[in-house]
């Protein structure tokens, strides 16, 4: 089993804790580009309403919800964990302009009709990069838009690679013991780079830092289009 496997594994493992939990999550009224509430939000993405957006990695749907129900777009969500399709789908299922999917990210996407925008909210770093960038901008409609973070440095301070090579982090669950999963946590020049190279022009690159001082976790937001 490689390494995305064994961190498909543990995501499942994750939505499976959480719906014996019975864990609610708010309706998110933004999107929240890293763990903290700081940092810009859906404006990003620029004005949805009638297009056609992906959300790459939706996890529990509450970002491709937001886009919905706040923006009229017109949503798919797509992951590859069923316990989190399922805490999705439970959630958000009805809404209307809104479909999840149960499915490999990059099948997803080489399967799909072209979207306006595509946007992954911290999940990026756990697929191949090299093959990632270049499904998504294959799956771009020109001039569409790709918005992804990516965690940069890790709250004990381990600073990002500059080698394309996935390493364990750890996935903390409340109240359970912690679970494995491989990253790729590159440096930002590194990940411009291979959204260029993927036929990604790159537009902003903006730094988002945890907003108490103790913790040192600090997040990129890449802002694309395709050439």
């Amino acid at each position: 089993m490689n390494a995305e496997q064994l961190t498909q594994q543990a995501w499942d493992a994750y939505g499976r804790h959480h719906l014996r939990a019975g864990t609610e999550l708010p309706d998110a009224d933004r999107i929240r580009w890293a763990l903290s509430n700081v940092g810009p939000g859906t404006e990003v993405l620029g004005p949805v309403t009638g297009k056609r957006v992906l959300d790459l990695g939706s996890g529990t749907g509450r970002h491709a919800a937001h886009l919905a129900r706040d923006h009229g777009a017109l949503v798919d969500a797509v992951d590859g964990s069923p316990s989190q399709h399922q805490r999705a789908v439970s959630a958000y299922g009805h809404l209307p302009g809104l479909r999840f999917h149960l499915a490999d990210a990059l099948e997803h996407l080489d399967s799909a009709e072209s979207y306006d925008v595509i946007y992954a909210v911290n999940n990026l770093p756990f697929m191949p990069p090299r093959e990632a960038l270049t499904a998504v901008a294959d799956a771009l409609h020109p001039g569409g838009l790709f918005a992804f973070s990516v965690l940069h440095t890790t709250s004990d301070q381990r600073a990002p690679s500059t080698s394309v090579t996935a390493r364990p982090e750890t996935l903390r669950l409340r109240g359970g013991e912690d679970l494995t999963v491989h990253m790729y946590v590159l440096t930002p020049q590194l990940w411009e780079d291979l959204a260029v190279e993927a036929g990604l022009r790159v537009d902003q690159v903006i730094t988002i830092d945890s907003p108490d001082d103790s913790n040192h976790a600090s997040y990129r937001l890449l802002v694309t289009h395709r050439s």
